[in-house]
């Protein structure tokens, strides 16, 4: 019996609508419980980790930020190892990790290429982890109100200055809400923390497939994985960055009924003054960093943060506040 053209059409689709999910990397269900990176995880990481850098540079040195005042992110120490092995493995770049302020106060972090601010959630709702830290810290018992104030404008000032003058900032998933309710520091980032549904299984995929910064997942159609599905507000409503990978929103469990408001996008890049920020979302959960895809995406964020990858991180052009049409 042959079939009538719709009903082969149909067929047709139906068989491109299996091959792209047959093309899917999904990454294996996420534990709620994460423990601390173990060395048969890192020894993972580091088989799934590039054999090098994608542009062929200076090695650079990199400085990861990991102190939180608020939420814990389990996941911290394993992005810390992240870090680590790329840039041992590859070469690419010399990773020093802090949980000091004081490392960022312009005469150190001058040392530095590029910043990673790794999940550095803040104490709602005032969300500002400098003045957390410079309250909590007996190190800075004897500081003033006035005092303390003026040392977070400071540390703000300096991160902002450091990348304004050509140097690079990788951001990942949490570390948005290090300054949340600042204007200038949510504008260098590309947007402001506004709530998450539950984590559960979300499926990302490329803004642009031929984009030098997302050639790690070329042809290997969405990328499946358990995580925090984030949405922003506040200077992400501008959309001034160019964005990588976005989430699919369909059938997402989300209590407050909001995240299909906008476009959610998870990862991208844009200028700040002479320097570059790369934002990636993905992930709140350690199993997602041992995807060799992942892997070489983040590390290619890294060079382009540094300078090394160069690329187009226009803004593209959107539709009024982002709205999705």
């Amino acid at each position: 019996m042959s079939l009538k053209p719709v009903h082969l059409v149909g067929c047709i689709l139906a068989v491109a609508a299996m091959l792209v999910v047959a093309s899917a990397e999904k990454i294996p269900y996420a534990q709620t419980e994460i423990v601390p990176p173990t060395a048969e995880w890192c020894a993972k990481i580091e088989k799934a980790a590039p054999e090098k850098a994608t542009v062929a540079a200076d090695t650079r040195k990199l400085l990861v930020f990991s102190l939180r005042t608020g939420f814990d992110h389990k996941v911290m120490p394993h992005v810390d190892r992240v870090f680590e092995i790329l840039g041992k493995k590859t070469g690419a770049f010399e990773t020093t990790v802090t949980v000091d302020i004081e490392q960022l106060m312009p005469e150190n972090l001058a040392k530095y290429d590029v910043l990673v601010l790794n999940n550095n959630c803040s104490v709602g709702p005032r969300r500002n982890l400098f003045l957390d830290e410079l309250e909590r810290n007996p190190k800075y018992a004897d500081m003033t109100a006035e005092q303390r104030q003026a040392k977070s404008d400071t540390l703000e000032q300096s991160m902002l200055d450091f990348v304004a003058g050509g140097k690079g900032l990788v951001v990942v998933h949490g570390a948005p809400t290090l300054l949340n309710n600042s204007p200038k520091y949510t504008e260098m980032v590309g947007g402001a923390f506004d709530y998450h549904p539950p984590n559960q299984e979300v499926t990302v995929q490329t803004v642009d497939e031929d984009h030098p910064l997302v050639a790690a997942f070329k042809g290997k159609g969405p990328f499946i994985h358990r995580d925090e599905p984030y949405c922003f507000n506040g200077a992400y409503e501008k959309m001034a960055f160019r964005p990588l990978l976005s989430m699919d929103v369909e059938g997402l469990n989300d209590p407050k009924g909001r995240v299909g408001e906008l476009k959610r996008y998870v990862a991208w890049i844009k200028p700040f003054g002479e320097g570059r920020v790369f934002y990636c979302s993905p992930s709140h959960f350690p199993e997602s960093y041992e995807s060799s895809t992942m892997l070489q995406f983040i590390l290619d964020g890294v060079q382009y943060a540094a300078g090394d990858l160069k690329c187009d991180d226009s803004a593209l052009p959107q539709e009024p506040a982002g709205k999705k049409g």
